[in-house]
């Protein structure tokens, strides 16, 4: 499934809004205004006041500064990491030394953008637009990549159902052929636990199923409800402000009519999670889409690709069009890393050397193992050096062959930067996937799993929907309000451990272009030991909204920290450095003998 985080729905409060809000559940005229003989006008609501952080170290802000990911937490005083200082400070007058492959596995990515277009990678030996595998690698006319979930009439599977409802149909399939007098014939690769521990519980999947349904059933008209609220905010004080709202303006409203400021301070409230009508609207047509689609068991989108799909070893298949029917997660994900820096457009990808290879194998829905296993298996065999894989998902009933092709990976030197989610969970307690923990209890070592970081500052670093874990999450990277590439050469803003993924992969793909010296195990190692130091701060626990729910940064992550990319590039040069006196000393030790 796309990681994209929605903030709403971990919002109780903003839901509670409806009941003083200017509007009940159907937009209606505002409430009368309260004659000002009535009470005194409302005065402002005073700015937002937290305890200082440790020496006023990035302290609590209540507006994100322009393009804050890439700003400096020594210098600025914002939680960014610090990719215009190393570029300033520390790489000005040099260039990359080499081109780094970084593999896209998600949605699609808009391989004609203006901001992508000059840095795709494009696979040298095939010709493309021949109907020929000119390079012999089993993918025809695999340019800019390939798509695993689209068939070779063209055709691309958009949305999908989410793995749990697979799992469930599958259950569904025994008393189904019992009834119809056919207990004796089993279902094809009968599922497994996400652990690979045995045959699924079927029952526990059914309760699960009817649980997470349900849950979305209910979201629906609480979404609705929000909506018509939002919409007479907005107009109430578009109204009265007569021009576009933002919340240092709408902060200076004192009135007496108390329409207004209520509107006002639901206005201020929504605002600082980045909530408008226009993605309220978004939201509600997700969900029904859920509904009518991902949790429909009875939905099965599969023949669209035309493979075995039971034969997890089948690897040839799919076809080249590696943008798809909805492109925007990806494309948000490539621009953080590689969109052109430099060229005057609302955007600057972190590695100016990074060449993008698109892999389609993430629909609207949950992604399927197969299709992970072999999206993988392309970007190593294609010289892919880095994998940022934004998805992720609660069951895997074909883990094994998952784990395989991240073995696969792994034992190439291949580094897998991997988003830990947005369900606000601690990922020791319920796993995400796919994992870097293999069934057989082994690791893979070049893996880098990323939550994500805010702009808040103060206690509210984390971003409150990040999935957290001292022991499965290694690090944090800014993925709140993260501006980058939208189909159609446009731009939009978007938050999810989905965005913070990519922060890392391109500070790795930065790292490696101007140190060709180092290993990937060195360039993870570089990227953990620079992070900024926070392990002693108390944060507010992500999902938690009570003040006093706090933990140490220290037990969110192993690092307790956030990728630092100035700190990265001090680190490799002096780790560079290393490598090289090394070989040096080799090469003397080879020529005395």
């Amino acid at each position: 499934m796309r990681i994209r985080a929605f903030t709403l729905l971990l919002l109780p409060a903003a839901f509670g809004l409806a009941a003083c809000a200017p509007g009940s559940t159907t937009p209606a005229s505002p409430a009368p205004a309260v004659p000002p003989a009535e009470r005194p006008a409302a005065p402002p609501p005073p700015a937002p006041v937290a305890e200082p952080a440790e020496s006023g170290f990035l302290p609590p802000l209540e507006m994100a500064p322009e393009r804050w990911w890439l700003l400096d937490p020594e210098t600025d005083n914002v939680a960014g990491i610090a990719v215009k200082r190393a570029y300033r400070e520390l790489l000005d007058g040099r260039d990359p030394v080499r081109e780094v492959v970084v593999a896209i596995i998600d949605s699609g990515v808009d391989t004609a953008h203006v901001d992508l277009r000059p840095v795709l990678w494009r696979n040298p030996g095939e010709v493309g637009g021949t109907g020929r595998d000119d390079d012999g690698n089993g993918y025809i006319d695999d340019v800019y990549g390939w798509n695993f979930i689209g068939g070779v009439d063209g055709r691309n599977v958009d949305v999908d159902t989410y793995e749990l409802t697979r799992l469930y149909a599958r259950c569904e399939l025994v008393p189904a052929a019992a009834a119809a007098g056919e207990a004796d014939r089993e279902p094809a690769a009968a599922p497994t636990w996400p652990g690979g521990a045995g045959e699924v519980d079927c029952d526990q999947i059914a309760e699960d199923f009817r649980d997470k349904r349900t849950e979305t059933e209910e979201m629906l008209p609480r979404l609705r409800q929000m909506a018509d609220v939002v919409e007479v905010v907005w107009d109430i004080l578009e109204d009265h402000l007569g021009g576009e709202l933002s919340p240092a303006r709408v902060r200076t409203i004192a009135s007496p009519r108390r329409d207004l400021i209520q509107a006002r301070d639901i206005y201020l409230e929504v605002a600082e999670h980045g909530i408008t009508p226009e993605l309220v609207r978004r939201e509600i047509e997700r969900v029904e889409r859920r509904l009518r689609y991902s949790y429909d068991p009875g939905f099965d989108p599969r023949h669209i690709v035309g493979d075995d799909y039971h034969d997890v070893t089948e690897r040839f298949y799919g076809n080249a069009d590696v943008t798809g029917p909805d492109a925007s997660h990806g494309t948000g994900v490539a621009g953080i890393v590689a969109a052109v820096r430099d060229n005057d457009t609302p955007v600057a990808g972190i590695a100016s050397a990074a060449r993008i290879m698109a892999i389609r194998a993430v629909p609207d829905g949950d992604e399927r193992d197969k299709d992970v296993a072999n999206a993988i298996r392309y970007a190593v065999d294609n010289g892919a050096h880095i994998i940022n894989m934004s998805f992720g998902k609660g069951y895997s009933p074909r883990k094994a062959a998952v784990d395989e092709a991240v073995r696969y990976a792994d034992e190439r030197g291949v580094l897998l930067v991997n988003a830990a989610g947005n369900d606000a969970r601690d990922l020791g307690l319920e796993e995400s996937f796919p994992s870097r923990f293999y069934l057989d209890g082994d690791t893979a070592s070049h893996w880098i799993q990323v939550g994500a970081s805010s702009w808040h500052g103060g206690d509210r670093i984390p971003a409150v929907f990040t999935n957290y874990g001292q022991q499965h999450v290694h690090v944090f990277a800014p993925g709140v309000d993260i501006l980058s590439t939208a189909p159609g050469d446009d731009y939009e803003a978007a938050s999810g451990t989905s965005f913070a993924a990519p922060v890392v992969t391109g500070l790795a793909a930065l790292l490696m272009s101007y140190f060709p010296e180092l290993s990937s195990a060195d360039v993870r190692r570089v990227i953990l030991e620079s992070a900024t130091p926070l392990a002693e701060r108390a944060v507010r626990l992500p999902g938690e909204e009570e003040e006093d729910a706090t933990a140490r940064f220290a037990d969110l992550s192993a690092t307790g920290g956030i990728v630092n990319a100035f700190e990265a590039v001090r680190l490799a040069k002096r780790l560079a450095g290393e490598r090289e006196r090394e070989r040096e000393q080799e090469r003397a030790r080879e020529r005395e003998q």
